[in-house]
């Protein structure tokens, strides 16, 4: 699947979040749990509040199969790997959208998932 507006970008990055919450709890780590499903809720209302200063410009260049996670390994390992994935999600999602409030919220995102890693 393509990546290829601002809807899809913050419907991903809003699922990722969900599967990462639900990764930690399964794992029985309840404090990066919490911190996805912050991060899970600050999307969907940067997504509420902006999807009407969506400007309709095409986004290439970006695929859900490159941002698979491997959510089986609840290794310190596979988190850190978890982490890095969604760290490059966010990196290179980031400068491609055109509302600079969503961007911010992306790259916030990206920085917290770094300092996990």
């Amino acid at each position: 699947m393509s990546l290829n507006t601002f809807g899809a970008i913050l419907a991903f990055a809003i699922d990722l979040e969900a599967r990462l919450r639900d990764y930690y709890q399964a794992a029985g780590n309840a404090g990066r749990a919490a911190e996805a499903d912050k991060r899970r809720q600050n999307f969907e209302r940067v997504r509420r509040e902006n999807i009407t200063e969506i400007k309709l410009e095409p986004i290439e260049g970006l695929h859900e199969a490159d941002y698979a996670l491997n959510l089986t390994d609840n290794s310190e390992t596979g988190q850190t790997a978890l982490e890095e994935i969604a760290a490059q999600f966010y990196t290179d999602v980031a400068p491609k959208i055109n509302v600079r409030e969503a961007q911010r919220a992306l790259e916030r995102a990206a920085k917290q998932h770094r300092e996990l890693a």
